[in-house]
């Protein structure tokens, strides 16, 4: 019977654990849209990140804002016009449209 001594047993499980845990490469930011239109605010990206863009379109005929509630962005849209803020803390992010307060949407953010 062959048997393994624990130095042994403890450099395989290792070499295995960095082999498979090593850290991936960091995500690089990344753009999204959210459209406005017919007086709401489309839905919201699936996958965002602390680092990352937001960007509201405005294609509806109105004055609307992408406005947080904590103050993290307050972005003015006028008619046909793109604004845009980035992440800066993970968590949800709940938001409305300072003009149309029935206009809501939330974002949630990776850190």
């Amino acid at each position: 019977m062959f048997r393994f001594s624990r130095g042994l047993v403890a450099a395989l499980a290792l070499g295995a654990c960095l082999a498979g845990c090593a850290p991936s490469k960091p995500r690089a930011p990344q753009t999204f849209q959210i459209v406005v239109d017919k007086m709401a605010f489309g839905p919201a990206p699936v996958d965002l990140h602390v680092g990352d863009t937001v960007q509201w379109v405005n294609r509806d005929m109105f004055q609307h804002s992408a406005t947080s509630k904590t103050g993290d962005f307050d972005v003015e849209l006028p008619p046909g016009v793109t604004g845009s803020a980035v992440m800066k803390q993970g968590g949800t992010i709940l938001y409305n449209c300072r003009y149309h307060p029935d206009m809501k949407g939330q974002l949630s953010v990776t850190p």
